[in-house]
């Protein structure tokens, strides 16, 4: 992944994108943060850490695109919502609400949940195979449904 934003950044000064070299440019300053963090617990930044990374800045860019709409600030809010476009474009295709309470049914029957204390290990399971892939704040809410919470 980090040769791909390299490549994505090279590509994007080249063509004189000012926001996508600025958005790919934040990518990367939060990435080297990674780094260090992990460096020092004595850890790698695997890219299941990367996707986690970019899903957090676009909650976080949403967040605040829906604070400059409340505010009237739409030039703000197009800014952001440019990025989060642009940061979206690094992370895999969401997956659809039928293929989430799929993978969530799958994922309880591999698990052996029966019930909402077994909730961490079927998120978790989600987690390593779907990193980027789902809005796992949504999924949980899913999973505590189906285990009867």
């Amino acid at each position: 992944m980090r040769e791909e934003f390299t490549a994505q950044l090279k590509t994007a000064m080249k063509a004189g994108d000012k926001q996508r070299v600025n958005t790919i440019r934040l990518i990367t300053a939060a990435l080297k943060d990674r780094d260090i963090e992990a460096r020092g617990q004595g850890k790698e930044v695997s890219d299941a850490d990367i996707m986690a990374l970019l899903q957090k800045m676009v909650k976080s860019r949403q967040e605040s695109m829906e604070i400059y709409d409340k505010n009237a600030r739409p030039e703000l809010a197009q800014q952001e919502r440019e990025e989060i476009a642009i940061i979206q474009s690094f992370l895999p295709s969401q997956m659809s609400d039928d293929d989430v309470k799929a993978a969530i049914s799958a994922a309880i029957a591999q698990t052996g949940a029966a019930s909402i204390k077994d909730m961490g290990k079927v998120v978790a399971a989600l987690k390593t195979k779907f990193a980027g892939q789902m809005d796992f704040a949504k999924a949980s809410g899913v999973v505590k449904g189906l285990l009867g919470g």
